[in-house]
């Protein structure tokens, strides 16, 4: 299929306004992080200027409807930029990042003792300023196609949310200090294949291959082959497992749900990050599984090839 009219998505610039009483080091970064950040979008349209298509750019914030009517969306920004688009967009249009600040290795160990320097990890992002117009060419000729990523489809009593999870999903007590109460089983066909297991704990992560790399990582999960079809899960914290400690942490395959029963007076469903989450109560059924739509994404060739 021909690309004819592309969505550009731009981080805002907000993102880099500086905490209060930050020292003139830290002001210099992320006045430096700004700049970058603006020459990337000076540079990603003056590319798009001298292309046959049609193209209109955004900020991030001001997406609030679904994405449709467009042939591909690129995203300039980091992976945050990119996960947001996700969230408006069904099976059938592709999407591109372009990392548009990634992190420096030399400043990273250079600040190491006075502050973090990390700038766009940019997991996902197939392009920087580097490579855009080559990356862009081999879409716009046909030469490259978009991988089909895993998502977390979410109900909530049946009722299925309108949002899919392409990196984690957390559901917890809307109090970090507080207890999560809940009890979760697997099911295949209708039928369960786990136990029934009745937790305390600081919550319940589910990540997609994806997302795998991210939070989940961090708290000791492993990583994914980036195209697999099934999703991990990990209960944060739990108290006195006893018995069931080694169901505390496992896979949902792709022919699988998880069946959730929350337990305390609240809680919420974070989706990719705290910007998006719904709120639960007690007795709330929620089922989890990888029924999303797909999302074509355009990936750097180290994940393709580690994928293999």
């Amino acid at each position: 299929m021909a690309m004819r009219k592309l969505l550009i998505l731009l981080k805002p610039f907000d993102v880099y306004a500086p905490p209060h009483g930050a020292s003139p080091q830290i002001l210099h970064h992320l006045d430096s992080r700004r700049k970058v950040h603006l020459d990337t979008i000076k540079f990603c349209q003056t590319i798009l200027q001298k292309k046959p298509v049609e193209w209109k750019a955004i900020e991030r914030n001001d997406l609030s409807q679904p994405i449709n009517d467009v042939d591909l969306v690129v995203t300039v920004g980091g992976d945050g930029t990119l996960l947001q688009a996700s969230h408006f967009m069904d099976d059938r249009i592709p999407i591109l990042g372009v990392n548009s600040d990634p992190t420096r290795n030399d400043e990273v160990e250079r600040f190491s003792n006075e502050f973090d320097a990390t700038r766009s990890t940019g997991h996902l992002c197939a392009a920087t300023v580097e490579n855009f117009e080559q990356v862009l060419n081999g879409i716009l000729e046909s030469q490259t196609v978009p991988s089909k990523l895993k998502r977390i489809s979410i109900s909530v009593n049946t009722r299925q949310l309108p949002t899919y999870a392409l990196n984690d999903i957390l559901v917890a007590h809307p109090c970090p200090a507080a207890l999560s109460a809940f009890s979760f089983r697997i099911r295949k066909d209708g039928q369960p294949c786990s136990p029934l297991v009745i937790c305390r704990s600081s919550g319940l992560r589910v990540s997609t291959a994806a997302g795998s790399t991210a939070a989940m990582h961090s708290a000791g999960g492993f990583l994914m082959p980036i195209l697999s079809q099934d999703l991990q899960y990990m209960v944060r914290e739990p108290i006195s497992p006893g018995p069931l400690l080694n169901l505390m942490h496992g896979v949902i395959k792709h022919d699988q749900a998880m069946d959730i029963t929350w337990s305390c007076r609240e809680g919420v469903i974070y989706i990719d990050g705290y910007h998006v989450k719904y709120t639960i109560q007690d007795g709330d059924k929620i089922e989890i599984s990888c029924r999303a739509p797909i999302l074509k994404v355009f990936l750097p060739n180290q994940l393709l090839t580690s994928a293999l």
